[in-house]
C-alpha cells in the first residue's frame, strides 16, 4: 500500500540522507540496538501502520522489519520537508 513511500525511505538510508532524533537515540541505547539494526530495520520491513502527528501534522509510518540479528523491529520514521529522513524512535517487539 505504501511502496513508493517506502522505496523512498529505503533509498535515503542507502544513501545516508537521514538523521536520528534524541529520542531514537536513547530508545536504541535502551534496547542495546546500533544504526545497523535501524538501517536494516527499514531495509527489510514493511510499513505496517500510518499515523498523522498531532502537532505537525505531518504523516509517520511505523515500519517492522528485522536487526542485524534476525530480532522484530519497529522503526518509526517520516520525511522531512528537507528531504532527509527522520528517525523518530525504534523499539524491540
Amino acid at each position: 500500500m505504501y511502496d513508493r513511500i517506502l522505496k523512498r525511505m529505503r533509498e535515503k538510508i542507502r544513501t545516508r540522507q537521514y538523521v536520528m532524533t534524541l529520542h531514537a537515540e536513547e530508545e536504541m541505547d535502551d534496547d542495546n540496538l546500533s544504526i545497523f539494526d535501524v538501517e536494516r530495520g527499514i531495509l527489510t520491513g514493511k510499513i505496517i501502520e500510518r499515523q498523522k502527528d498531532r502537532i505537525t501534522a505531518e504523516w509517520k509510518y511505523l515500519i517492522k522489519g528485522e536487526t542485524v540479528a534476525g530480532d522484530p523491529v519497529v522503526v518509526v520514521a517520516k520525511l522531512s520537508i528537507t528531504g532527509k529522513l527522520v528517525i523518530i524512535t525504534v523499539y524491540l517487539v
